[in-house]
C-alpha cells in the first residue's frame, strides 16, 4: 500500500496582535508526509520568532534523516528556557507518515493529536521518553485509508476561558466536535477551517490566544492524467493519447490541436461549446472519456495563476483561501476548473507534453509566460508539487 495523504491548517492570531505565535510546517518527501506544529511562548513578535525557529530546525533536521534526540537537544540548546518559570519558550508536535504506512508521532507539551479512524476518536499509544532534560511523548502505530489526525496549539483547547466555558473547551469537546464535522469535511482544509472557526466564536471574535489547527487525511490516490500540447513526431499521436487514457484517472486535455489529436485516436466526437463563463478565457469543449477538455496556454496560464495564489499565502492561510479566490475557484472557465480539479480531487499529477513548436506562441507581443507552453508547464509541475502532491512529467 502507499499511502497518500492531504494537509492543511489554518490560524487565528491573538487579538491586538499582529504576528501569530504558532508556526506549521507541511513537507512532503519522496519517502514520507511531515506536519509539525510549533508554538511560541507568548504571543507577537517573540512567539511567532520562537516557533518558526523550533519549526524550521525540526523540518530541516527531519528532512536530512536526523534522529529524534538530535532534533531535540538542537532544540534544547538552540532556545532560551523562561528563567521565571523554567519552561520551554516553544512547545512543539511531530507527525511523520511513510508512505508505506507507518506513522511516527513526538509530542513536546502540546495538546495531545486526535486520531479519528472510522469516525470514532482513537487512542494513540504513547510512550514517555526523556532527552535532554525533557518529557517527549512518542508513538508509533500504523495508518489506515480514511484516518484522520489533528494537532491544535493551546488556543484551541482554551477557546472560552472565563468566557463560555470556566475552563475552555477542553480536549473532549474539541475532539467530539472535530468527529461531528469530519463527517461531511472532503477536505483537510475545511476541518481546519472549521475548527478554527468554531474556536473563534467561542472567543466572541477576539481570539485570547494564537489558535492552530493542523490536520492530515489519509486518502486513496487520485490520479489526474494532463495532456498538452502535440508531439514533436506526428506518429507519436497515439502514443501519447495511450499514455493519457492508462488506468485509472482523471483525465484533462488542455489545447485545441491536443484535443482534436485525443479526439481522432479515440474515434470519438469533439463537442465545442459556446459557453464563455470568462471573456478573457476559451469555452471548455466535451468529449466522452475525457473529464475536462479546454483552451491550451490561456487556459493553463489563468490555472497558474490561481494555483500561485493559492500557494502563495503558505500553509497558514490554506486552511481558507480568502473570499475573492475561492469566488475564482469557483468559475467554470476552463482556468479555475483546472485549478480546482488539481487542489481538491488529485495527489498524483501525471503531465504528458507534446513538444511541437506552435508558431502562434511566438508572437513577440504576447506575454512572455504565454510564449512557451514548457515554461508554463514547468510552473504548474513547482506548483504542484508545492501543495504536496506527486508529479511526473513526460515529454513526447
Amino acid at each position: 500500500m502507499t499511502i497518500r495523504a492531504d494537509c492543511a491548517c489554518k490560524s487565528l492570531i491573538k487579538y491586538h496582535e499582529e504576528l501569530c505565535g504558532d508556526k506549521v510546517e507541511l513537507l512532503c518527501t519522496d519517502d514520507s508526509y511531515i506536519m509539525i506544529l510549533a508554538d511560541g511562548m507568548g504571543s507577537g513578535v517573540k512567539a511567532n520568532i520562537l516557533a518558526t525557529l523550533t519549526a524550521k530546525i525540526l523540518g530541516t533536521m527531519f528532512l536530512k534523516g536526523a534522529s529524534l534526540d538530535e532534533c531535540v537537544e538542537t532544540i534544547v540548546k538552540t532556545l532560551p528556557v523562561c528563567q521565571v518559570r523554567h519552561v520551554a519558550y516553544s512547545t512543539f508536535s511531530i507527525l511523520q507518515v511513510s508512505r508505506d504506512g507507518q506513522a511516527y508521532l513526538v509530542e513536546f507539551d502540546n495538546p495531545a493529536c486526535l486520531m479519528l479512524r472510522g469516525g470514532q476518536v482513537c487512542p494513540i499509544p504513547f510512550r514517555l521518553r526523556e532527552i535532554a532534560g525533557k518529557q517527549i511523548k512518542e508513538a508509533h502505530f500504523p495508518v489506515r485509508t480514511g484516518d484522520i489526525y489533528l494537532l491544535v496549539s493551546d488556543g484551541v483547547i482554551h477557546a472560552g476561558v472565563g468566557q463560555k466555558f470556566p475552563f475552555g473547551w477542553t480536549w473532549e469537546a474539541m475532539a467530539a466536535f472535530a468527529a461531528a464535522q469530519a463527517l461531511s469535511c472532503r477536505r483537510a482544509a475545511q476541518l481546519a477551517e472549521r475548527i478554527c472557526e468554531e474556536a473563534d466564536q467561542l472567543y466572541d471574535s477576539r481570539p485570547g490566544d494564537d489558535t492552530t489547527a493542523a490536520v492530515m487525511r489519509i486518502v486513496p490516490a487520485q490520479i489526474v492524467h494532463l495532456m498538452t500540447g502535440p508531439p514533436s513526431d506526428p506518429a507519436d499521436d497515439e502514443r501519447i493519447v495511450e499514455a493519457l487514457m492508462e488506468g485509472d484517472a482523471c483525465r484533462i486535455v488542455c489545447g485545441g490541436t491536443s484535443a482534436t489529436i485525443v479526439a481522432r485516436q479515440l474515434k470519438r466526437p469533439l463537442m465545442p461549446t459556446l459557453l464563455f463563463a470568462d471573456p478573457d478565457i476559451p469555452p471548455i469543449a466535451h468529449l466522452q472519456g475525457i473529464d475536462l477538455v479546454t483552451e491550451g496556454v490561456l487556459t493553463l496560464n489563468r490555472a497558474v495563476a490561481l494555483l500561485r495564489r493559492y500557494t502563495a499565502a503558505g500553509p497558514q492561510l490554506k486552511g481558507g483561501p480568502d473570499d475573492h479566490l475561492a469566488r475564482d475557484l469557483a468559475n467554470e472557465n476552463g482556468g479555475a476548473l483546472l485549478a480546482s480539479t488539481l487542489i481538491e480531487r488529485c495527489t498524483d499529477l501525471h503531465l504528458f507534453v507534446g513538444k511541437a513548436v506552435n508558431m502562434a506562441h511566438q508572437n513577440p507581443d504576447l506575454p512572455f509566460d504565454l510564449g512557451a507552453r514548457q515554461l508554463l508547464v514547468e510552473q504548474l509541475k513547482n506548483l504542484v508539487q508545492a501543495m504536496g502532491k506527486q508529479v511526473s512529467v513526460t515529454y513526447f
